[in-house]
């Protein structure tokens, strides 16, 4: 994994604030809750920190949040180039509507869905599998932050049924997705069901991100990149694309019974 100048800056900090506490790394491994293989490769950086690790460093070190701040600036660093721009509009949205075909949304993911998603067709080397998991969870803060946005989710049954990983991997996924769609009050989940035969959706995925000042900009992702979209023209159709799906969508408590029943068959 190449390094980032902050991956650099984080791990030099933790081996300082570790020698200034008289730890170990075995020691700070163990007030931490992560193994010591795992501490040791961020300070050689050689595995690049997740948000938890780096908020339970300040918690441990009392460093008043500055490995949070670092670990974010990494995670801007290491985001492909022609994702930065959605990762930056994707923080800050107040409102999210997301439209998904075919996976999951990488916001509602396990790790071990996110994990056997993209080790399939080998293009990913072990490591960049685990760079590319250890992003996309840490994206997924938002949702548990003082003010998240309000993400509105709506997949296709298909995604509920297509096989990623093995049969635990899709039962715990699929269960989690009931608890976001239960326990957060500021995530919408919604399926469309196959008995909708052909709707707007099959068309593909995309997330139309509203700003703080009320603006909205759709994101659509291919294969090897991704297009922010803001003409005027283009939300307007893709507003009334949205609204088109949600109407084919089940009910926010029958997708949730859905999704539930759908769990119960990958046990």
């Amino acid at each position: 994994m190449e390094h980032s100048s902050m991956l650099d800056h984080f791990a030099e900090e933790m081996r300082l604030a570790r020698a200034a506490h008289g730890m170990s790394q075995a020691t700070l491994a163990e007030a931490l809750s992560y193994s010591g293989a795992l501490v040791a490769k961020v300070e050689t950086c050689e595995r690049r920190p997740s948000l938890d690790f780096a908020r339970r460093c300040d918690t441990v070190l009392a460093t008043d949040g500055r490995f949070e701040r670092i670990q974010k600036r990494i995670s801007r660093e290491t985001v492909v180039p022609w994702f930065r721009d959605w990762a930056g509009i994707e923080q800050e949205a107040t409102a999210l509507r997301t439209f998904e075909p075919l996976c999951v949304p990488g916001l509602l993911q396990t790790e071990a869905y996110a994990h056997a998603l993209l080790s399939g067709g080998g293009l990913f080397a072990p490591d960049e599998i685990e760079h590319h998991v250890t992003t996309r969870l840490d994206r997924q803060a938002i949702l548990t932050r003082d003010r998240p946005p309000l993400l509105t989710a709506v997949i296709d049954e298909c995604v509920l049924r297509r096989q990623i990983g093995g049969s635990e991997v899709m039962h715990e996924q699929l269960r989690h997705l009931v608890k976001l769609g239960s326990t957060l009050p500021r995530v919408r989940m919604q399926v469309v069901p196959f008995s909708a035969g052909a709707y707007p959706g099959v068309n593909g995925p995309f997330v139309i991100a509203t700003s703080p000042q009320g603006e909205d900009v759709v994101y659509q992702e291919g294969q090897l990149h991704g297009q922010v979209v803001d003409r005027s023209d283009y939300l307007r159709q893709m507003v009334e694309v949205w609204e088109s799906i949600r109407g084919d969508a089940l009910s926010q408590q029958q997708s949730l019974e859905l999704i539930a029943e759908v769990a119960e068959t990958w046990i």
